[in-house]
């Protein structure tokens, strides 16, 4: 099969060194040759990052990358490039994220819609493999997503990579009406107003904190793809829908159901100092998963970005790469 680097039918609209300067120049520190991509979906376009594979590469099995919530494709900065060698590589954005796009009013980022845009992208763009499958890497969100698609769809994964992500969030069935309640409630409201910052730095300051903090390296590098110029500023060019809360959250049984439905090979990045580091649950998810390798690794929830992330890098190419 000939090399795939950019999908038939997906728009490869910039080479590394046309992307605008303004927003994408801090962030192209450590890429090797990325492209912008887009694939057109039924209702809405996804963009992302494109590394073709590199000459002699073994396989040409495609690798596609799915980001956390709030993030972008350049989360896999450091690790898409180091997996070339395999075959070609595609990060996205999920749909909300980055330069993807929105979705219509009146609708909410629901968890199984991520799942539906990435199975009609894989249906229209990523038939043709070297054999039928392809190769999925996920980090936070992105692999849970990853992994409902995996279950739903075995046929279609190689493998399967979670970075310090073992299954969706899940809620008891008796918090299923209050979640309803403070979800509608939310959307009602609507939003807040948009903050403007008056530089990126600025912007990539207010992201190093939070649930998942970040290196000042890390927030500039991850932080321009987010942000979209106005007259005074900038502001995020990320919805900000995507913080309002879901109105329906799996149980604890559905998740281990889904785990359980999954096929494929399947590698769990643990990051000792990651948002999964706490959870006492992991050992009873992590053996529902019938062909599961974990990977113990040091370093925060972005492991395969921030700090030292030689050991993801390894442990990723490693698993992909040794069948």
């Amino acid at each position: 099969m000939n090399d795939i680097a950019i999908p038939s039918g997906a728009v490869d609209t910039l080479s590394e060194d046309d992307v605008d300067g303004n927003l994408e120049k801090r962030s192209k520190k450590g890429a090797r040759g990325f492209r912008e991509s887009e694939w057109k979906l039924r209702h809405l376009t996804l963009a992302g990052l494109s590394w073709q594979a590199d000459e002699g590469a073994h396989d040409n099995t495609p690798v596609l990358m799915l980001h956390g919530w709030l993030d972008n494709s350049l989360t896999f900065l450091k690790l898409a490039p180091e997996l070339s060698g395999l075959g070609p590589v595609y990060a996205l954005d999920l749909a909300g994220h980055g330069h993807s796009g929105h979705r219509p009013e009146g609708q909410s980022y629901l968890l199984m819609d991520y799942v539906a845009d990435f199975a009609e992208l894989v249906e229209r763009y990523f038939q043709e493999t070297s054999d039928g499958r392809i190769n999925l890497v996920g980090h936070s969100l992105g692999g849970i997503v990853g992994a409902l698609y995996a279950a739903a769809f075995p046929e279609r994964v190689r493998n399967l990579v979670m970075i310090d992500s073992l299954g969706a969030i899940s809620r008891p069935v008796s918090d299923t009406i209050p979640q309803l309640r403070k979800a509608i409630k939310k959307r009602i409201a609507g939003s807040g107003r948009h903050v403007v910052y008056p530089d990126i730095e600025t912007a990539a300051k207010a992201r190093e904190g939070g649930l998942s903090p970040l290196s000042p390296e890390a927030a500039l590098a991850l932080v321009p793809r987010n942000m979209k110029g106005v007259e005074n500023g900038f502001v995020w060019r990320t919805d900000p829908r995507l913080r309002h809360p879901s109105p329906l959250m799996m149980t604890e049984e559905q998740v281990m159901a889904s785990l359980g439905a999954l096929e494929s090979r399947v590698l769990f990045i643990r990051a000792d100092q990651g948002l999964l580091s706490y959870r006492k649950d992991l050992d009873e998810r992590a053996s529902a998963i019938p062909n599961l390798q974990v990977s113990n690794v040091p370093g925060g929830h972005h492991c395969h970005l921030d700090g030292e992330t030689g050991y993801v890098v390894d442990a990723v190419r490693q698993f992909l790469g040794n069948e």
